[in-house]
């Protein structure tokens, strides 16, 4: 069941630059993590009952990579908070929506995550999100 907005994601050239922006705002960067098997960096910050991700590629070939090199900085993603992913999952399959990953990986803070395409979402990129009891799992 989707529980709200989790966090927007920001595909940025530098967290360092970025920052400052939201810094700036009175917003403070809670974390900056990297997340070897996406080929990206994150920094989190908390805003409200939702965060914003900032996004930075450590490689051009990696997706935000891809991303910045076609569309330039903004908007990425908008990631919905969902207590079952995998049940998520297997209904949008079976909506006949298309879904972008066979099953759902590991992302950023440890989440379980599964990406819906942006031609099944009206434009958008979105990311449904499961918190994990057990970071290691």
């Amino acid at each position: 069941m989707i529980e709200g907005i989790e966090h927007i994601g920001i595909a940025v050239r530098s967290i360092d630059e970025a920052r400052v922006f939201y810094e700036a705002l009175g917003l403070k960067v809670e974390a900056v993590e990297e997340v070897p098997h996406e080929g990206v960096r994150v920094a989190l910050i908390p805003c409200g009952a939702a965060r914003i991700e900032l996004l930075e590629p450590t490689s051009d070939e990696s997706p935000v990579g891809r991303f910045l090199a076609k569309r330039g900085p903004g908007l990425h993603h908008l990631c919905l908070a969902t207590d079952d992913v995998k049940a998520d999952d297997a209904a949008l399959r079976k909506a006949g929506l298309r879904i972008l990953r066979p099953e759902p990986t590991k992302g950023a803070s440890g989440c379980w995550v599964q990406f819906v395409h942006p031609e099944s979402t009206g434009g958008v990129l979105l990311e449904l999100s499961q918190q994990s009891a057990d970071k290691s799992d």
